[in-house]
């Protein structure tokens, strides 16, 4: 029997609108969703969901602010997995990449939902108080680009690679203008992630102090599901006290965690993430022999509840 392996994924994911047919249509991601923007609203003083939903607000609209992106990529993952639960869809493993990480740790009961959506503000402020403006670049090409041109190495911080031929790139604006100009003249095929920040670089240092001292004061419990972490591409038993500050500044070992997986056994990989990136990155990552798949419920691309039946029709 293939193992269910739950992924969530982090920044640059979002997009206004995200997981709006599923917010109009299903009762419990709904459910959850409010009660989750209760909190947020709570802890940080605005609502998520009249942003995130705004009717002046269309899916190609930027969503950089990570004031708001934060709490609502967690919130639509958080959210969305409540109603594969309901369904009796629950998963062996637990795998986030970035701030998925947190969503991850809520399902795994390794923090509560209000202390993860906590420690995710809590995050976003010291980032947007303390860290310059940075941005984040997916490169189409073979990771070997990053070490081979000094222009890009010497300027950015490699934040993670994701298959053979796409990798991340974060660094100071100025910088990534200068790479993005290289790319052009070389036609080499790139997008600046819907981000202000260069996570998973050391342009974020700044906040690692504060955010620390938040951290500190924290305890977590042992995953009741495996976690399987980005960070240390391996399943973790026991989370250290300053572990969600590494899932947003070491890089991210989606391909090297996703090997551990695929190891010995079959997988059904879950994204439950709202752009269905992770899913993407796993069917290039699969050899040819493997019997694993990937699905997604949510796309920029609508045809949620579909994607939804159809996951929850394969474990009827």
């Amino acid at each position: 029997m293939s193992a269910i392996v739950f992924m969530f994924s982090g920044q640059g994911s979002q997009y206004y609108q995200m997981g709006r047919e599923l917010f109009r249509k299903h009762q419990t991601f709904r459910d959850c969703m409010h009660e989750l923007d209760a909190m947020a609203h709570m802890i940080g003083g605005r609502s998520v969901i009249t942003h995130l939903y705004s009717e002046n607000k269309r899916k190609s609209d930027v969503f950089d602010k990570t004031l708001y992106t934060h709490p609502a990529i967690f919130m639509v993952e958080y959210a969305l997995a409540q109603v594969l639960f309901e369904n009796g869809i629950k998963p062996d493993y637990v795998l986030g990449t970035s701030i998925g990480e947190f969503t991850s740790a809520a399902v795994a009961e390794v923090m509560t939902f209000e202390e993860s959506l906590l420690a995710l503000i809590r995050q976003a402020e010291a980032l947007e108080s303390h860290c310059e403006e940075g941005g984040m670049l997916a490169i189409l090409h073979d990771p070997s680009l990053y070490y081979e041109t000094s222009l890009i190495r010497e300027n950015s911080d490699l934040a993670s690679i994701n298959y053979y031929s796409h990798f991340v790139i974060s660094s100071q604006i100025d910088n990534l203008h200068r790479i993005e100009q290289h790319l052009r003249e070389r036609g080499i095929a790139h997008q600046a992630l819907p981000v202000t920040k260069a996570f998973h670089s050391s342009f974020i240092d700044q906040a690692a102090k504060v955010y620390g001292e938040f951290l500190s004061q924290k305890s977590y419990q042992a995953p009741r599901i495996p976690f399987v972490s980005c960070v240390s591409a391996s399943i973790m038993t026991t989370i250290r006290s300053g572990y969600f500050w590494e899932v947003v500044r070491k890089p991210i070992r989606f391909q090297e965690a996703l090997k551990g997986l695929e190891t010995d056994k079959n997988c059904i990989y879950l994204d439950l993430g709202p752009a269905g990136t992770l899913a993407n990155f796993v069917k290039y990552n699969l050899p040819a022999d493997s019997e694993s798949t990937s699905l997604a419920v949510l796309t920029p691309f609508g045809k949620d509840m579909r994607n939804l039946e159809k996951i929850e029709s394969i474990f009827r």
